[in-house]
């Protein structure tokens, strides 16, 4: 008898979450792919402000790229800015493809990606990415991104 209750009642009690788990997931994905594809539409726009609004706004957050190492969203940001939209440089257009979402649990997710960056003098940087997402009460953030480039 004891086999029979948990035969009728935990299978398919159990059968039925998977499926409200996996709906969250989905979810949680697709919300941190419009995080990034209104970072790619904010960066072709030349708004290097909204481009960051993608990134936990932290001293916390870490960007890891060309083997440096910088901490905090300020620091972040002046890397964009001394790198892309500064005298003599420009951000061209910013293509993100091949994303991976893997889902670590309801607030963290580990995206995996390639970016291509196309400039008006028809050069074309491109590398690969990591990025570490976070759910606050905003909404999905990068808290830590490393950027790689192909030499």
């Amino acid at each position: 008898m004891r086999n029979r209750f948990v035969v009728f009642f935990f299978i398919p009690a159990f059968l039925c979450l998977p499926p409200a788990l996996l709906f969250a997931h989905i979810h949680a994905q697709t919300d941190i792919e419009r995080v990034l594809r209104t970072q790619q539409e904010a960066w072709n726009r030349h708004d290097l402000e909204a481009f960051m609004a993608g990134y936990w706004n932290s001293p916390q957050l870490t960007f890891f790229s060309g083997a440096k190492e910088r901490q905090g969203w300020q620091a972040t940001m002046d890397r964009y800015r001394a790198t892309y939209a500064s005298a003599g440089h420009e951000m061209g257009k910013l293509e993100f493809s091949g994303l991976r979402i893997e889902m670590l649990g309801s607030d963290a997710a580990f995206v995996r990606g390639a970016w291509l960056l196309t400039t008006s003098d028809g050069q074309t940087p491109h590398g690969l990415f990591t990025l570490i997402f976070h759910k606050f009460s905003g909404g999905w953030k990068i808290v830590h991104d490393h950027t790689s480039s192909a030499e």
